[in-house]
């Protein structure tokens, strides 16, 4: 049965508001002559080029007593609002050339999204839509038997989170969804004594051959998790949760059990095992088998080395920390990073932790708690949203309406 109390929400890659309540901006136009339209247009792209209004087209075509009627946007207003004397020289000698008469305009701040978003935009200004081509399970919603998998998943990544007692961490757990399978998992460690489940303890979630590497790979011993109290301190209870606190370095510890790394966030940690699990299951096959010998004319060797690979399908394998008996992959066969991967963190990530689960191709990322503070999905950034990267994952959070499994509010903050 699904936890009715939860909520798998979708956090786009910007702020959602209705069609008719898009943010503006403010920009400076002009009607124009047609017959000037392709030089305008030429020399406005040099001279102020619209970076973050690629969505806006340029120019305007609209009809006025029977007759058509250009006008093209000069530039954005600057803060002070409507004063011309706030262009560019470049721009007021353009004007001046031309004979413009510039006015003051709204054109939308974002692109549109949806059909219904792009239509409420045209009455200001006319903006290309390209609806997003790529399609991620959970966008649209989710069935009750992948809600299931989702929170049991979820429930897994706060217990680690309530580790070493009442003291909270951030924690990560990365997941192949197509077996349903545990990769790896993960707890800051920016000052923290290592935390795992034993392989009992993951099994419970009922996933197949679901098992945890990072155990092997720190050579740290297991232990379970209380989650019952809180701690007497709630504002220090969070000070260790890494993604909340990014630019707070924790003094290190006298202990000898303990260290300390200010970069060692949960997310940055189960990365960092997961290509340590990989390295495991799929060594390397030597340098010279990985590089193609080739003679040139003059009987001289010279090494070419293959194309980047992009994806990696592979079948099935065993979770074992024992590499494949029969045979040794080569780089080409083992698979890309994190593709396909899902990775579940108790709170919102940081800039930096959202950029490395880019750069590992990570397909969802869920999370139960925001990040008021740096969160870099929702909270304070949308990097999910950023078209100059290349690549986008999905993100959602998992709300909590009931505390009851784990006493921390919305907010991060121990009740």
């Amino acid at each position: 049965m699904v936890n009715s109390n939860w909520e798998i929400i979708h956090i786009p890659g910007k702020p959602s508001y209705p069609p008719t309540q898009q943010p503006t901006v403010s920009v400076f136009a002009s009607v124009i002559d047609p017959k000037l339209a392709n030089t305008l247009v030429r020399k406005l792209n040099n001279i102020a080029p619209l970076e973050n209004l690629r969505h806006v087209k340029r120019v305007r075509k609209s009809c006025v007593d029977g007759k058509t009627q250009l006008s093209v946007i000069l530039c954005l207003t600057d803060e002070n609002g409507t004063d011309l004397d706030s262009m560019a020289i470049d721009l007021l000698e353009l004007t001046t050339c031309y004979q413009l008469s510039p006015f003051v305009t709204q054109v939308c701040k974002y692109a549109a999204i949806t059909k219904e978003e792009w239509e409420e935009q045209g009455k200001l200004w006319p903006t290309s839509f390209h609806p997003p081509t790529y399609n991620i399970d959970g966008i649209t919603g989710f069935s009750e038997e992948d809600s299931k998998v989702v929170f049991d998943y979820m429930n897994f990544v706060l217990k680690l989170a309530k580790s070493a007692g009442c003291q909270l961490v951030n924690a990560a757990v990365i997941v192949d969804p197509s077996v349903n399978q545990i990769i790896t998992s993960a707890c800051d460690e920016i000052s923290s004594w290592n935390v795992n489940l034993d392989d009992n303890e993951v099994r419970s979630l009922g996933t197949n051959e679901a098992s945890i590497s990072h155990s092997v790979a720190n050579g740290s011993s297991s232990s379970m998790f209380n989650l019952d109290g809180s701690p007497d301190d709630p504002q220090a209870s969070c000070s260790r949760i890494s993604c909340l606190n990014p630019w707070q370095l924790p003094p290190p510890s006298s202990s000898t059990s303990c260290f300390w790394h200010p970069l060692r966030h949960a997310a940055m940690v189960a990365i960092e095992y997961s290509a340590s699990r990989d390295r495991r299951l799929y060594p390397s096959m030597g340098e010279t088998d990985e590089r193609s010998i080739q003679l040139d004319s003059n009987g001289t060797s010279t090494v070419g080395f293959p194309a980047k690979r992009q994806k990696t399908n592979l079948p099935n394998v065993n979770n074992t920390d024992d590499p494949p008996a029969d045979r040794v992959l080569s780089k080409s066969e083992r698979p890309y990073l994190c593709t396909g991967y899902d990775i579940y963190l108790a709170w919102e990530p940081c800039a930096m932790c959202a950029m490395a689960l880019v750069h590992q191709r990570v397909r969802r990322i869920f999370y139960a708690f925001p990040n008021p503070n740096a969160g870099a999905l929702g909270s304070v950034y949308r990097l999910q949203g950023e078209k100059s990267l290349n690549h986008h994952y999905a993100v959602f959070q998992v709300k909590l309406h009931d505390e009851e499994s784990m006493a921390v509010t919305n907010d991060g903050i121990v009740k």
